[in-house]
């Protein structure tokens, strides 16, 4: 009886399990629909723990069948075995839309194709196609809403356009793999620290979307170090990187320092070439070896003297940077041709306006024209344009109402315009005009250098003499590193910038 009783209370125990032992409650198993794990075998476990699985099992399997579950990043949590077979289905389903998975080999793919298809299709409606996507398949690894719809969030808040954020991710589509606050968040902190202008970080970023890989310790700080150490100012700093923000990614010792190295040994201070690289800060890409180097080789084969080297890159810096030797054989031969100027000639204005080496030949012959047909000999054209080339680029319109002042007012013979063809590079109605007239009412003939090649100050002193002063050439660059102006006057470093000289601050195209 006592036997039975023992029995009958076992059989109870089984049937209610809240009277088992709180030790012998505690199943393994976590009732958490994601970890759906394959139950042990019953034979190994106590009856007890079989008992209480069965039952905990059979209430969520009740709740949360696993074709209902929920999509999610990963999909389910899946055995080896499980994971194999949902891999071969999700590559195949990729095969499908023309996507190669076998980059992905190492990589971690979603457990389902429904999470797969929501990727895809999240890229396509960004604007990129397949054949994107296969240039760099680790794309479709990245969770749409734990990855992708963050950055592309934080990108447009910093001044990306939705419209070009497809071709954003096609330039640089590690950026979807990047952190907001680690990597992403810093890089736009830096570039507002130099002075980068808000509305123009998603320009600079579009522009050189790898800056956002860049370690802000590394390339970009010593980059921006050495230029301020050779004497760009550091508010500058902002639209240089504005105008070329590829310097931000060049190595100092191996491309900036070369260059600057090369540039000073020339005989360009780097005063001067700090200015230059303000105003132009893209000649940091031309590479040392392949081009400028031999640019400045190509100047000298066709006669240029070294010294006045400094002057023309000083003057025409793009000139280091051009397909040179080509345009430089193809200008000579025209003006030869065309103007009767011999290679000699060619390289005097090639030294007082490298500008011509980039010059069309039918803006160069409007002028010539105008003036042959002013009746001004060919070989006395020549002279003018050796000794003043400015005159090719000037329009017609200027040249013929200077013209006609100088013959009907002021009635002087041809001759001195040969003389002095500067002439037409001053302007009619703010000097030549007003000064011709001062002359006139005070009864004084001079030569047209002597009326026009001063300031206006100078003017006043000239007319206040008893005496004409001796003639002065035009200004010369100094290899010393200061600008020699007529009157032995010099330029300090102190003395404040003229209004050509004026930088561009805000340069958001080349």
């Amino acid at each position: 009886m006592t036997s039975l009783i023992r029995r009958t209370k076992s059989i109870k125990a089984f049937l209610n399990p809240a009277q088992i032992p709180h030790n012998l409650t505690q199943t393994p198993i976590s009732t958490q629909p994601h970890q759906n794990q394959c139950p042990p075998q019953p034979q190994n476990l106590n009856p007890l723990r079989v008992l209480q699985f069965v039952t905990v099992s059979t209430q969520s399997s009740s709740k949360f069948p696993e074709y209902e579950m929920p999509t999610v990043t990963w999909g389910v949590v899946q055995g080896r075995r499980e994971k194999l077979v949902s891999r071969v289905i999700v590559c195949d389903f990729l095969k499908t839309l023309g996507i190669v998975p076998e980059e992905l080999e190492h990589l971690e793919l979603p457990s389902t194709v429904e999470v797969m298809r929501e990727r895809v299709e999240f890229l396509q409606k960004l604007g990129l196609t397949i054949d994107d996507i296969n240039e760099y398949p680790l794309m479709i690894g990245c969770s749409v809403r734990k990855n992708m719809i963050p950055v592309l969030g934080y990108l447009e808040k910093i001044g990306i356009q939705r419209s070009k954020m497809g071709e954003f991710v096609k330039n640089y589509p590690q950026v979807l793999h990047a952190s907001v606050v680690v990597e992403l968040a810093p890089v736009v902190k830096f570039l507002r620290g130099v002075d980068v202008e808000k509305q123009d970080i998603g320009y600079v970023l579009q522009k050189y979307p790898e800056l956002l890989g860049f370690k802000l310790e590394g390339t970009m700080s010593t980059s921006v170090a050495y230029l301020v150490s050779i004497g760009v100012c550091p508010r500058d700093i902002g639209p240089m990187v504005t105008q070329y923000p590829y310097f931000l990614g060049m190595r100092v010792g191996t491309m900036i320092k070369p260059l600057v190295d090369y540039l000073v040994s020339l005989g360009l201070p780097k005063k001067i070439l700090a200015r230059m690289l303000e105003k132009r800060a893209y000649i940091l890409g031309y590479d040392l070896e392949e081009t400028v180097k031999p640019n400045v080789e190509c100047l000298l084969s066709f006669g240029i003297r070294r010294e006045a080297l400094p002057f023309i890159i000083a003057q025409y810096t793009q000139i280091i940077g051009l397909p040179l030797k080509a345009k430089l054989s193809v200008q000579q031969y025209f003006f030869n041709l065309k103007l009767k100027i011999d290679p000699e000639g060619f390289s005097q204005v090639i030294e007082k306006m490298p500008q011509i080496v980039s010059l069309n030949q039918n803006v160069i012959m409007k002028p010539v024209e105008f003036l042959l047909g002013r009746g001004i000999p060919s070989e006395d054209v020549a002279k003018m344009v050796v000794k003043c080339p400015q005159l090719v680029a000037l329009r017609v319109e200027l040249l013929k109402n200077s013209y006609y002042f100088f013959k009907t007012e002021m009635g002087r013979p041809l001759k001195e315009l040969v003389e002095f063809p500067e002439y037409f590079t001053y302007s009619l109605e703010s000097r030549i005009k007003p000064r011709y007239q001062r002359l006139k009412s005070r009864g004084i003939r001079s030569s047209l250098n002597w009326l026009l090649n001063c300031s206006d100050l100078r003017f006043e002193e000239r007319l206040q003499g008893n005496y004409i002063e001796t003639e002065s050439i035009g200004p010369t660059f100094c290899m010393g590193g200061k600008l020699e102006l007529p009157g032995n006057e010099i330029v300090s470093d102190e003395d404040d910038e003229s209004d050509d000289e004026v930088l561009y601050r805000r340069t958001v195209s080349l």
